[in-house]
């Protein structure tokens, strides 16, 4: 079975927010809306606002590239009340845009922030991992693809010859509000390599 993931190296993030724009640009997102925003130290996705941690001459940057976390046990699915937020076998949360109704219980649901309503269409709009590439036979997703410093690898967590399942099993990683039983499926984790 194949069980889809994202591992994103933290030590590699330069905040550029590439995967932002490559994303917009792939799946068409709607003005106002990101699928994939890259949070700084202060949590503030505006990169004007970028700013480094710490006392001179111990400075630090962090970014942290934060889609839909494709939870195992996705909150956003169980309120929907149509069930057009669903869990694919393949491990990927989607949105059906003909079964949405925008009452937007799902965005109220995630703790991840990951879904917003595109007041234009008046359905809900999220990073669904670029599944129309991935069904297709592409390797990558269009975030993957586009990030200039390799930041983000996706792929089968169930392969464990796949990148990803190495990266997971050879590094610390950590998992957004893990503590929640979300069972969130971006592994964060810090190397030069």
């Amino acid at each position: 079975m194949t069980k889809y993931a994202f591992a994103i190296n933290l030590h590699r993030c330069i905040g550029c927010r590439t995967c932002t724009v490559s994303c917009k640009m792939e799946n068409h997102v709607a003005d106002g809306i990101c699928r994939i925003p890259v949070y700084n130290d202060a949590g503030e996705t505006d990169a004007s606002l970028d700013a480094p941690s710490g006392t001179y001459p111990n400075v630090t940057f962090l970014w942290r590239p934060t889609p839909c976390q494709h939870c195992d046990n996705a909150p956003c699915v169980e309120v929907c009340p149509t069930g057009a937020s669903s869990k694919r076998e393949d491990g990927v949360v989607v949105v059906d845009k003909e079964a949405c109704i925008g009452c937007e219980k799902c965005a109220e649901a995630c703790p991840y922030h990951a879904r917003s309503l595109d007041v234009e269409a008046q359905v809900i709009d999220k990073c669904e991992m670029c599944i129309h590439r991935l069904s297709n036979g592409e390797e990558k997703t269009m975030c993957q693809l586009c990030c200039p410093n390799r930041a983000i690898v996706v792929g089968d967590l169930d392969d464990p010859n796949s990148e990803i399942s190495k990266i997971v099993a050879e590094h610390e990683c950590e998992q957004l509000l893990a503590d929640q039983g979300t069972g969130p499926n971006v592994y964060y984790w810090r190397s030069v390599s």
